[in-house]
């Protein structure tokens, strides 16, 4: 019997996951395909909603039902049928930020290969001191480390003693410093960050400990101990100023004036000083949120007793190859292949084999690391630290080694905080992923991704309700000569490059922003100029030191200089010319639930309740605005709870999410959807897209007025409703804008980490046309970014490098971009050029 025809494509049919119109699609396996299309417009809805959900779902169906319980599982995609797909990987646009107790090398499981080839190959040190030579008989003793056959004896003096085994020289487990715990910082109050503003009197909240939830009413308390609150704190006696940072707990009887007049009496309150209150407020306190709050007191000490390493001292006489564990750590992961040599070259020829083995298992495990250009990072770098482009390139990395077969790899937005020259890493990578026998598709806006693909499926042609059909589909060739392709203009260099105006002014006309570092992180003796009222575009390799320089230098300068404190140590010179104001927008979602909307996030909701309110229906029932909220007992639906979901939780099955059956979704209570407005409830109204809703509000200028800054900012198709949490990182930095776009910004400086995040390149020109009018409105705007588009409209670029970790931290290129180019001092610049002559601009 002839074998049967191997299927070569996955079959959708029918599907309808959020804004998808019934599509029904052909995805070529075995293959690397691009999915493109506007922000908004279904592709992930098509990626993650059904490729990946179904292909997860398939797999777990097939394990036992045991292990399934132990797995979260994804729930049936609104979809008729998907055929032939394989199991299926996801990687999102945001992993998870890792904990305080990861590291490079914990997350890449790279540092458990390392403490092995430390307990196996290792040289120990005798309780005398004596370094005793590796030998085979110690690699099995460590082998039995813990028992009576792990003893050792040392050659020189004969005592014998207990091997170190690879748990051992866990940061996390037996091998953690005391002192710090594991964590290689130990955190002291840092007095200057406990009064706010000195300026300020205490009444007015100068005492920012003071300030912490459950302490409204300690100034009242310190009244009593005998410190005027009335006075600005910086006019204080020193004896007062004792007694607010120092004063001892005692009880005082004190009266409280409320707001509405009353006074509340209390007998013994407890005074607290500026010191005991976050110090109480640490010890009690339990949510993530609070302690980052209370995080803000602190400074953070590398720690004394393990100055970092993060392990136990007494573990660092074990040597290889004359490097401790902590040395080690400390090599960027381009280095460790010759650390390997010196290893293998260091150790007797009895123990190659074991060498080899465990060796092997390193570098097999660094070499996607490397291919992904993460050879700058150190393997004790902390998690917490990393860029999103680098956690997912780790994912990546870890992903690639398991050198899976017929799996479907589904990623979103791979590109995200890669330089141009790393996308071509990850090309490379997709091709072997298919090479070794895997279906890759990909979301992505970045074009040399989508030019590298063998198969590209288009999605649109708008976002929202006009999104949500396959638009085109084909080779990139057939893409580039496709006239309803809307990527193609992009592909071909026949699109706009250029979008806005840039000023023809000196670029420093309108002053500078100064500043200079003289050590932070890989950053020395660092001075750099940014001109007010333009666009300046950050830029080169990951790990380069943007961030340090405008997130942790930039902003603590101006931190310090708006509460009138001494600068942090590491600066030198900081010159913030007239920029009294700082917005920080970065990717991360809006809000933390479903019960984030659109409308709750702006201030639509606020009107909308305000304006029900005042419906005659609704004053003969006596209902206040608070009725019109779905999070009030008095608004929400009794079923729900006012989310418009229930869960089933169905023992072997995955949890069932299902439109509530009381308020079918609506997630108010019928007596509040009876009030009517124009013939609409309340939920009518959320269900309608910002578009529409323009519409509905011509008249009212409170709403209109927001809702026509959504449109504005692209966000036409957003639904009120919407949960934010869902939305694409580039949207959720243009929703965090809306309430900027309507006043004058003439002293603010607003800072863009990655805002082409999701964004499509016609989304990027209404990005540029956003912040050409935060410019006009006398706003200087300051952009991380690898986007070469965004780099091209800039009116100063600011490029660092030349490479990352200890091969960058230096200013290499800075000036207009179309200057730069005709001299490339840089990677970057480099890329930008062919970027200028591929648009022919």
């Amino acid at each position: 019997m002839a074998d049967q025809a191997q299927p070569e494509q996955i079959q959708v049919i029918g599907g309808n996951v959020n804004n998808l119109k019934n599509i029904s699609v052909n995805i070529p396996l075995h293959r690397f395909v691009a999915i493109s299309g506007l922000s908004g417009s279904g592709k992930s809805s098509l990626a993650m909603g059904i490729l990946y959900s179904e292909g997860a779902r398939r797999y777990l169906d097939a394990l036992a039902t045991y292990t399934r319980r132990r797995i979260s599982q994804v729930g049936r995609a609104d979809v008729k049928e998907v055929r032939h797909i394989p199991s299926a990987l996801a990687l999102r646009q945001r992993p998870t930020v890792p904990g305080a107790r990861s590291t490079v090398g914990t997350m890449t499981e790279i540092f458990n290969v390392l403490r092995l080839i430390y307990s196996r190959l290792g040289s120990p040190v005798c309780p005398n001191g004596h370094q005793v030579p590796p030998t085979i008989k110690i690699a099995e003793a460590m082998d039995k480390a813990g028992s009576e056959m792990g003893m050792i004896t040392c050659p020189t003096c004969g005592v014998r003693f207990m091997a170190f085994g690879a748990e051992d020289f866990a940061f996390n487990s037996d091998g953690a410093c005391k002192n710090c715990e594991g964590l290689g910082v130990t955190k002291q109050i840092d007095p200057e960050t406990l009064i706010g503003d000195e300026t300020k009197t205490i009444r007015d909240g100068a005492v920012a400990a003071w300030r912490t939830p459950g302490r409204n009413f300690m100034p009242i308390v310190a009244q009593a101990a005998g410190v005027r609150i009335d006075v600005p704190y910086n006019q204080l006696s020193d004896k007062e100023k004792e007694t607010v940072l120092h004063g001892k707990q005692q009880k005082f009887a004190i009266n409280i004036p409320s707001k509405n007049g009353r006074v509340f009496h209390m007998d013994h309150a407890l005074y607290e000083n500026a010191y005991n209150a976050i110090e109480d407020s640490m010890a009690t306190t339990k949510s993530d949120i609070a302690l980052k709050r209370l995080n803000r007191f602190y400074r953070f000490f590398t720690c004394p007793v393990c100055h970092g390493t993060r392990i136990n001292p007494d573990r660092l006489g074990q040597l290889v190859a004359g490097k401790n564990i902590a040395e080690a750590s400390q090599l960027p992961l381009g280095k460790l292949p010759a650390f390997v040599k010196e290893i293998k070259a260091w150790l007797p020829d009895n123990m190659r084999d074991l060498a080899n083995n465990l060796t092997g298992e390193l570098l097999s495990q660094l070499q996607p690391l490397l291919d992904l250009g993460l050879d700058y990072l150190t393997m004790d770098r902390a998690g917490a630290t990393l860029s999103t482009g680098e956690l997912q390139r780790i994912q990546l990395g870890r992903t690639l080694r398991t050198q899976t077969t017929g799996v479907l790899y589904v990623l979103d937005e791979p590109s995200v905080g890669l330089h141009p020259d790393n996308v071509s890493g990850l090309i490379k990578i997709f091709h072997q992923l298919v090479d070794q026998g895997n279906s890759v598709v990909v979301v992505d806006h970045e074009t040399s991704i989508i030019d590298a693909a063998d198969w590209i499926i288009e999605i649109g042609p708008g976002s929202g309700e006009k999104g949500g059909t396959i638009i085109d589909q084909g080779t990139p060739n057939q893409i580039k000569a496709s006239r309803r392709s809307l990527i193609a203009p992009f592909l071909t260099g026949k699109g706009q490059l250029l979008t806005r105006q840039k000023s023809k002014d000196d670029v420093f006309a309108d002053g500078t922003v100064e500043l200079k570092i003289n050590h932070r992180f890989n950053l020395n003796q660092v001075s750099a100029k940014f001109p007010i009222n333009r666009l300046i575009a950050v830029t080169g390799f990951s790990g380069a030191g943007k961030t340090t320089l405008v997130l942790d230098g930039l902003l603590d300068a101006f931190k310090a200089d708006f509460n009138h404190r001494k600068l942090p140590s590491y600066i030198d010179h900081f010159d913030p010319n007239r920029i009294k104001h700082i917005v920080s927008v970065d990717a991360t979602p809006v809000g933390k639930n479903a019960r984030s909307t659109v409308a709750t996030y702006t201030n639509i909701m606020d009107h909308l309740r305000k304006l029900f309110a005042t419906l005659p229906e609704a004053k003969q029932k006596h209902y206040t605005p608070s009725y019109f909220s779905y999070n009030n007992k008095q608004g929400g639906c009794p079923t729900c709870g006012g989310t418009g979901e229930i869960s089933l939780d169905i023992q072997y099955l995955p949890d069932m999410v299902e439109t509530c059956p009381t308020c079918g979704g609506k997630r108010f209570n019928k007596q509040v959807l009876q009030v009517k407005w124009h013939d609409l409830s309340i939920a009518d109204v959320l269900d309608n897209d910002v578009d529409q809703a323009t519409e509905l509000f011509k008249k009212n200028t409170a709403i209109g007025t927001t809702l026509r800054v959504l449109q504005k900012m692209g966000l036409g198709y957003l639904h009120l409703g919407e949960a934010t949490p869902t939305l694409s990182g580039g949207e959720a930095q243009r929703l965090k804008l809306t309430s900027h776009m309507r006043r004058s910004q003439n002293n603010t400086l607003f800072i863009f980490d990655e805002p082409s995040v999701g964004l499509h390149p016609l989304d990027v020109h209404v990005l540029l046309k956003v912040f050409s009018q935060l410019i006009d409105q006398g706003a200087t705007v300051m952009m991380i970014t690898h986007d070469l588009d965004l780099m091209a409209n800039a009116d100063y670029m600011i490029d660092m490098g030349p490479r990352g970790g200890d091969q960058g931290g230096r200013i290499v290129a800075e000036g207009k971009p179309e200057d730069l180019i005709k001299a490339p001092k840089s990677l970057t610049i480099n890329y930008l050029r062919s970027h200028f002559d591929n648009y022919r601009v």
